[in-house]
């Protein structure tokens, strides 16, 4: 399976990043990517509102989403974003969503809300309250996972004890002392937790640091972006994840119970 990942600067304005999200799925399409993961929150950012994506929440079926499912009609390309969709007055749900063949085939609410390092996403962000389900891509199982959730290994190994052989997740993840590093390590964490494929794409705003990446499920990163607008391709192997789960069987040789997140 074919993979892209496209990274971008999110804008304050909700139809500059709609057609920004359009012509990265036209490129991987015609790259021949089955998948196509975006960053997290893309609806709107302006660097000095920082409730600008919670103030830009749209409803699943509203003008932003509109225009990446009319392109996503009449093909197989299996896209991956979050947006922001209104809950509450002034509130909001942090939700991935999954487009394929011009429809929302899956959706997941973000279960942990980032309320760290002097953030509290909390505030007016509701989380969600389940694990998202596997979705099938080219007969491979794909976990859904979204930017905070890669600090919790058990939500990534509840995916892997489902049956996940790719986890993704959108991401948003703000600058910082020490975070890139916090960013590769986890990636590659989560890899060798789970002997998944972890495909992650990252926000490259003036305060998130970009670095789109592909991790095998041995934590050998196999494709990278930098910190500026990208998109980059990766072939998932099926054959590789076997060996990985041969040479090292950590799903097999675990002496806990599954963990229960909720």
């Amino acid at each position: 399976m074919h993979v892209a990942v496209g990274q971008f600067a999110v804008t304050p304005d909700w139809e500059t990043n709609a057609r920004t999200c359009v012509a990265l799925m036209a490129q991987a399409r015609e790259k021949g990517a089955s998948l196509l993961v975006l960053p997290e929150a893309l609806l709107a950012r302006d660097d000095s509102d920082p409730d600008m994506s919670v103030k830009s929440a749209q409803p699943l079926d509203g003008g932003f989403l509109r225009l990446l499912l009319a392109e996503s009609a009449g093909n197989t390309l299996t896209t991956i974003l979050t947006v922001h969709v209104p809950s509450t007055a002034g509130r909001a749900v942090n939700t991935l969503v999954v487009l394929r063949a011009g429809a929302i085939v899956a959706s997941y609410a973000k279960l942990h809300l980032y309320d760290a390092f002097s953030i509290q996403e909390s505030r007016l962000v509701d989380p969600g309250e389940h694990i998202p389900p596997l979705i099938e891509i080219d007969g491979m199982n794909i976990g859904l996972m979204t930017c905070y959730d890669l600090r919790f290994p058990e939500l990534a190994l509840s995916l892997a004890l489902q049956g996940a052989d790719v986890l993704v997740l959108p991401a948003a993840w703000v600058k910082g002392p020490l975070k890139e590093h916090h960013w590769a390590t986890l990636l590659a964490a989560r890899a060798l937790d789970t002997t998944c494929y972890v495909v992650a794409a990252g926000e490259c705003g003036n305060k998130n640091i970009g670095q789109s990446r592909v991790i095998d499920p041995l934590g050998v990163t196999i494709a990278a972006a930098a910190e500026g607008p990208d998109l980059i391709f990766a072939e998932i192997i099926s054959a590789r994840i076997a060996l990985a789960r041969q040479q090292l069987p950590v799903l097999r040789n675990r002496r806990f119970a599954p963990p229960q997140l909720l």
